[in-house]
């Protein structure tokens, strides 16, 4: 069995890693703009001012995509670009995305919308941000006028990409933007504030455009058996589920998000007890959507305990991408089943890729053997999971560019096509060349 016979390939971006111009056309300054541009917060104190130069040169990552051959383009609408503040429209604001959208379409590439990747509007968190419900409110307006605006050319959209990092690393940990180490009930009350704008934004989106399709991207703790026992696969399942298991911080949690946003609650946890919390709010969250994405990169390795589910420690040597991440591919197959099995609906995967030393070699190629190595372990388990009767739907791969990759600035490299950071050139992998010839032939080369 192979791949679904309508199974899509994808690439992915977001507006603030590749952009650049951040102060053209009346865009608004983002929580990123001034945390990148404070001391200390980025590796070396690299910016996204310039980024990729994708609002200059998308004409360049179009033609990547169509040396790709993929059909399907991930990428995010800069809030800040549509309403500076947060509250008043741009005029000028969908200009470059118009035509970022008449490219794709012209070239047969479908466009998927991101509607927020952590771009909040520095107005907003000057008014207290994700602690403010009316951040919600603003980006659900948000939500609308552009699915409005692009009624009739984009079908797709997701709502908020990984809450679990920018809340988690932005409010709870301080490592990304805003910088803030809440606890308690002010870091639950962001929590839920934007838990109620992935809601607000499905029902505007919905009420703009019925006939788009909406999901969401979440991230979180991902646990995979020690071995295929019963005991160490539900010891794995039950890890995944339950929050404040992650060993470092508790909104990396799965549950955390897909509960309320699918099944309309959260987790019995005495972390969400600390609010008051409505059932109209629940009710908010928990709207219709039709997929869910999965940014999938790594996990942890579970086996059953005396006294519950244990963390196994990676073994001296343990293969490791550069940026120090574990190498799991079953994750594919074994996380991608706890979840479907838990909520039912398709999967795609949103994010997947990792982070190498890339150069430019003496021959002037880029040879990346250890990225195709691990995409081919993780597509293999993907379709795995697939074969084993999960909806799998999609593949986007993280990510189209090297790109500005938050607090570690450029020093990561995840794209499949290198970026020459003095030039802006961008460079086919020789993982690009190889991705080509998996959405040729569906994966059978896999």
């Amino acid at each position: 069995m192979s791949f679904p016979k309508e199974f899509i390939w994808g690439a992915a971006s977001a507006a603030y890693q590749i952009e650049g111009a951040v102060a053209e056309d009346g865009r608004g300054q983002t929580v990123w703009d001034v945390f990148s541009h404070t001391a200390g917060k980025t590796y070396e104190g690299h910016t996204g001012d310039i980024a990729c130069d994708s609002y200059h040169r998308f004409e360049e990552d179009l033609a990547a995509l169509l040396a790709l051959g993929v059909k399907h383009y991930r990428f995010g609408i800069g809030w800040t670009r549509i309403f500076p503040d947060g509250r008043t429209l741009n005029e000028h604001g969908f200009d470059y995305y118009d035509k970022v959208v008449d490219l794709l379409l012209k070239n047969g590439i479908t466009p998927w919308i991101t509607l927020f990747h952590w771009d909040t509007p520095q107005a907003l968190e000057d008014e207290g941000g994700w602690q403010n419900r009316e951040t919600a409110v603003l980006l659900a307006q948000f939500a609308g006028v552009v699915a409005k605006h692009f009624r009739g050319r984009v079908t797709h959209y997701y709502t908020i990409n990984e809450p679990q990092c920018f809340i988690g690393l932005g409010y709870e940990a301080g490592w990304h933007a805003p910088g803030k180490t809440l606890q308690g009930a002010p870091l639950l009350t962001c929590w839920h504030n934007a838990m109620l704008a992935h809601g607000m934004m499905a029902k505007a989106v919905r009420a703009a455009d019925p006939s788009a399709k909406i999901g969401l991207a979440s991230c979180g703790l991902c646990c995979i058996p020690e071995t295929d026992s019963p005991a160490d696969i539900e010891a794995a399942k039950t890890a995944m589920f339950t929050f404040g298991m992650h060993p470092d911080f508790s909104l990396f949690s799965q549950n955390a998000f897909l509960d309320p946003a699918l099944s309309g609650h959260y987790p019995d946890h005495p972390f969400f007890r600390q609010i008051d919390i409505s059932a109209e709010d629940l009710a908010m969250i928990h709207q219709p959507i039709d997929f869910i994405g999965l940014n999938f990169y790594n996990s942890s390795i579970i086996r059953a305990g005396k006294s519950g589910p244990e963390y196994v420690p990676f073994h001296r040597g343990y293969a490791r991408t550069a940026m120090r991440w574990p190498i799991t591919p079953g994750m594919m197959y074994y996380c991608t089943k706890f979840i479907y099995e838990r909520y039912q609906l398709p999967i795609y995967i949103t994010e997947n890729g990792l982070s190498c030393n890339d150069k430019i070699y003496l021959d002037g190629k880029v040879h990346d053997p250890d990225r195709i190595d691990f995409l081919q372990r993780y597509l293999r388990e993907f379709k795995r999971a697939g074969e084993a009767g999960v909806d799998i739907r999609g593949y986007f791969h993280w990510s189209l560019i090297d790109n500005f990759e938050w607090s570690n600035g450029y020093e990561e490299r995840f794209g499949l096509f290198y970026v020459d950071y003095m030039t802006l050139d961008r460079h086919p992998k020789d993982s690009a060349l190889w991705y080509r010839s998996v959405v040729e032939s569906n994966g059978e080369n896999i």
